[in-house]
């Protein structure tokens, strides 16, 4: 009885099952899951997708690169010391002078400084107009400083330094005089000018150079070049130059450029040239040069403003040429389409909408030869072939079409491409006609408000390639 009572207990235990949980879905979980799902999938369409960029048409002008380096020349004579010893200047660089003013003086022995050390000068003050000099160089030298040829600030240096001795002298001629009397001989010697003209005190060579001998050597050769500057206070011998005279005021500017667009500017005769140095701007005449090395040079003479630069034998300028203006547009949204060409005698214009119209020859079910009114877009009309550009959506070739009140046909066959943008004012892609002025790498110029193509604040696809015709534009 025990056993069977062991038995039958574990009989039950046996029969126990292993309680499971009913499945309980958690609403807000399903909605995030579906949620998740839905934002990577539009991530991932987002990427794979060419997005379409609008850019809206603005008026404008293209900034060529109208900016060159030229070499400078001018009429330059340098003047040899005509005696050895110590040479101190009394004609401030730039300044122009007389026939017959001084402008250097030689001291053979070497004596005059310490007798002039000696000597009580009294106190020295710069008057009104000399400091002003010193201000006109000073501003000068900052606007016009490009720190690709630090050079210029040697030179600069040693042009006020010359400014000082030139208005230091000045002051000490009187002491000189007596100086050279109490000698008892002419230890100090005075030279004047042999002309009238601009003085300078530095010489790099160029000195001869004409506009014919330029080759593309002198700008291969800038970084080597030199330009020697001739110092007060120092010894000279006899022969050596001591300064530069100018006299004048005729000097031009040679620059390297595209045989075309010099040709261009020779057509025009004269050409405004704004000089980065100090954006003073002036009227050039033109001349255009094909020398021994076989490149093409521009010659552009000035009668003014010599003095302004005649310590500079490089100058940086801007050519200013009147632009063509008129709607600017990226290159990147010009695309090219084709179309059919149909005689103007075939296409009527005005229609129900007010749009132009073709009649299109059409077999009726029966088999028989009918017509059908056909409204169409144009897209440009050529005066001069009498022609207009079809869309080759609307009609396909082998077609007839039939003059208006005539019997005559005219078979589609001919072909020919458009140069056009994309315009999206309308929602989707509609392809305009446009007739390009100028253009570089980035943006062209095209006619404006012209009757099959774009006006000004037209909306545009940035990218042609991102689109296709009639595409509709999710704005």
């Amino acid at each position: 009885m025990a056993k069977k009572r062991r038995k039958s207990r574990k009989k039950k235990v046996s029969n126990i099952k292993e309680y499971r949980r009913p499945l309980n879905l958690n609403i807000g979980m399903v909605i995030f899951a579906v949620i998740f799902f839905y934002v990577i999938i539009c991530v991932i369409m987002y990427f794979q997708t060419s997005h379409i960029v609008r850019y809206e048409v603005q008026e404008g002008s293209l900034a060529t690169d109208t900016i060159y380096r030229g070499v400078v020349l001018r009429d330059e004579t340098v003047v040899s010391a005509e005696a050895a010893g110590y040479v101190n200047y009394y004609a401030r660089e730039g300044e122009r002078v007389a026939r017959n003013n001084l402008v250097y003086i030689i001291d053979e022995t070497g004596r005059l400084n310490e007798e002039l050390e000696s000597l009580s000068l009294g106190e020295n003050s710069l008057s009104d107009k000399e400091l002003a000099e010193f201000r006109s160089e000073i501003v000068n030298f900052v606007h016009g400083f490009d720190e690709t040829h630090y050079s210029d600030t040697y030179d600069f240096k040693y042009s006020l330094k010359n400014t000082v001795l030139k208005l230091a002298n000045t002051n000490m001629l009187q002491s000189v005089s007596d100086l050279n009397g109490a000698s008892g001989g002419n230890v100090i010697n005075y030279f004047y000018a042999p002309d009238t003209g601009i003085v300078t005190y530095w010489t790099d060579g160029y000195e001869g150079l004409q506009a014919q001998d330029v080759t593309a050597e002198i700008w291969d050769n800038e970084d080597t070049y030199e330009k020697k500057q001739l110092m007060g206070n120092t010894l000279v011998a006899s022969g050596d130059p001591v300064y530069k005279l100018s006299t004048s005021e005729d000097w031009s500017i040679v620059i390297p450029i595209d045989p075309e667009r010099g040709a261009q500017l020779q057509e025009e005769g004269f050409v405004k040239v704004r000089f980065l140095k100090n954006q003073y701007e002036s009227w050039g005449e033109v001349k255009l040069l094909t020398n021994s090395d076989g490149n093409t040079y521009l010659q552009l003479t000035f009668s003014n403003s010599m003095v302004t630069f005649s310590t500079d034998r490089f100058l940086d300028v801007e050519l200013i040429v009147e632009d063509e203006t008129g709607l600017k547009i990226p290159v990147s949204s010009i695309v090219q389409k084709e179309f059919f060409l149909i005689p103007e005698d075939f296409v009527i214009p005005g229609g129900n909408n007010g749009g132009d119209s073709i009649i299109r020859q059409c077999f009726l079910e029966d088999g028989t030869i009918s017509s059908e009114l056909v409204e169409i877009e144009v897209y440009y009309y050529d005066s001069e072939s009498k022609e207009y550009y079809l869309d080759s959506s609307v009609l396909s070739s082998g077609e007839n079409l039939y003059k208006l009140d005539s019997q005559e046909t005219f078979t589609v066959s001919k072909r020919a491409t458009l140069i056009g943008v994309y315009n999206i004012n309308k929602g989707y892609a509609d392809f305009k006609q446009i007739t390009i002025l100028d253009s570089n790498d980035e943006y062209a110029i095209v006619k404006p408000n012209t009757r099959y193509g774009l006006s000004v604040y037209d909306y545009i696809v940035l990218n042609a390639e991102s689109v296709r015709d009639d595409q509709f534009i999710n704005q």
